[in-house]
C-alpha cells in the first residue's frame, strides 16, 4: 500500500484548472476520468501523490492532475520516478507513458525500473501508433500497419507490453482498456500492490489508429471477447458460456465450450495470480482464436528496491555521526593562505 494515511477527496479534487488539450474522442479522456476517480476511492492524498510522465500524448497527463507532477524527457521517466522514490520513499508515484515512450527509446528504462521492483505504479497507453509526431508506426503496431514512416505496411513484429513487463521481471502485470468501467478496478488492484505495478491499457487513437482494439474494447457490443481474469474465479467469457482450459499434453491453453453452466466438467481453469507461468500463456493468447485476457494477469509480491535501498543506509549508518566537515577533511588536505594581493 502506497499512501499510508487514507484522505477523502472527491473527483473534483483531482481536477486542475489547465485546458485538457487531446484530440476529441481520444481515450485519454477516459483513463484520466477513472483516475481521477479511483483516487478518492482509494483514499489518495494530493499532497503525497506524483504523476511523472516522458513523452508524448499520454504524457501530459500530470498537467491534468491535482496534485505533484513532472513532465520529463523521452522515456526517461522511469529513471526519475525511482529517483523520486528513493529521495521520498512514502511518496505515493504514478508513472505514465505509451507504447512509443515506453518501449523504444525507454524500454531500458522501463525494463530496469521493473526488475528492481520500484515500488509504483506504471500506466502504459498503448494505441500501437505514435500519435503525437503525426501518425508514424510503434514498437507496438501491428505488421502491415501503414503510416508516414511505413507507407507500403509495416514488416515489424510488434512488441507485447505485458510480455515484456513480464520478461523484465514485473510482479504485477495487468490489462485494461480506455472505456472500461472495470478500469477503476484494475487501478485499484495495483495501487494495493507492494511493489512496481505495470498496466496495459488499450487506448484509441481517434486520428491516427482509429478503432484499432473495436473487435474487444469497443464501448458496446465487444463483451464476448473479453476474458475479465479475477483471482480465484474460473477463466470464463461470452456470458459463460466459453472458457479456458489447460491442455496438460500439449501444455498449452484452449478454448471450451461451457454446457449449462458447468464450467468443472468443461475443465475450466480457476485463475490463480501468482501463476506465473499461466501469466505468460495469457498474455501470449493470440486475439481471434482466443479472447483478450484483461484484469490482474500476475500478481505476486516480493520486497521492494526502496525498502532494500534504506536498510542498506541504516546498516551503512548504525553507529556514526553525521559529520560534513569531518568528511570533507578526511584524506590529503591542503589549508591555503595569504591573497591575491599577497600570496603565499
Amino acid at each position: 500500500m502506497n499512501a499510508p494515511v487514507k484522505i477523502e477527496t472527491t473527483l473534483k479534487d483531482w481536477e486542475t484548472d489547465q485546458e485538457v488539450r487531446w484530440c476529441p474522442g481520444c481515450g485519454d479522456y477516459a483513463i484520466l476520468k477513472a483516475v481521477q476517480r479511483t483516487l478518492p476511492q482509494i483514499g489518495a492524498d494530493p499532497a503525497n501523490t506524483v504523476f511523472i510522465s516522458g513523452i508524448g500524448c499520454s504524457s501530459r497527463f500530470p498537467y491534468y492532475m491535482e496534485s505533484y507532477g513532472f513532465h520529463t524527457i523521452h522515456g526517461r521517466a522511469p529513471a526519475v520516478a525511482t529517483g523520486v522514490k528513493l529521495a521520498n520513499p512514502d511518496l505515493d508515484i504514478w508513472l505514465v507513458t505509451g507504447d512509443g515512450d515506453g518501449l523504444s527509446i525507454g524500454g531500458n528504462h522501463l525494463m530496469h525500473v521493473l526488475r528492481r521492483n520500484v515500488n509504483m505504479q506504471i500506466m502504459l497507453f498503448n494505441n500501437e501508433i505514435y500519435g503525437l509526431t503525426k501518425g508514424q508506426y510503434s514498437p507496438t503496431s501491428r505488421e502491415g500497419t501503414k503510416s508516414p514512416s511505413t507507407p507500403l505496411g509495416s514488416y515489424d513484429h510488434p512488441a507485447r507490453p505485458a510480455a515484456f513487463a513480464l520478461g523484465s521481471g514485473a510482479r504485477f502485470v495487468a490489462r485494461g482498456f480506455d472505456v472500461s468501467k472495470k478500469l477503476p478496478e484494475v487501478l485499484k488492484a495495483a495501487h494495493a500492490h507492494q511493489g512496481a505495478a505495470f498496466i496495459e491499457i488499450f487506448q484509441n487513437c481517434i486520428v491516427y489508429n482509429k478503432d484499432v482494439f473495436e473487435d474487444f474494447a469497443a464501448p458496446k457490443g465487444a463483451e464476448a471477447q473479453q476474458l475479465w481474469l479475477e483471482h480465484g474465479e474460473p477463466m470464463l467469457f461470452a456470458g459463460g458460456t466459453r472458457g479456458i482450459t489447460l491442455n496438460r499434453d500439449k501444455l498449452c491453453l484452449e478454448v471450451v465450450d461451457v454446457v449449462d453452466g458447468d464450467w468443472q466438467a468443461a475443465g475450466v481453469i480457476v485463475h490463480d495470480a501468482a501463476n506465473r507461468s499461466i501469466a505468460h500463456m495469457l498474455v501470449e493468447m493470440p486475439f481471434g482464436p482466443f479472447p483478450m485476457a484483461l484484469g490482474v494477469l500476475y500478481d505476486d509480491p516480493r520486497p521492494t528496491f526502496e525498502t532494500a535501498v534504506i536498510e542498506e543506509r541504516a546498516q551503512a549508518s548504525a553507529g556514526k555521526e553525521a559529520d560534513l566537515a569531518r568528511l570533507l577533511g578526511k584524506g590529503q588536505t591542503w589549508t591555503v593562505s595569504g591573497t591575491a594581493q599577497d600570496p603565499v
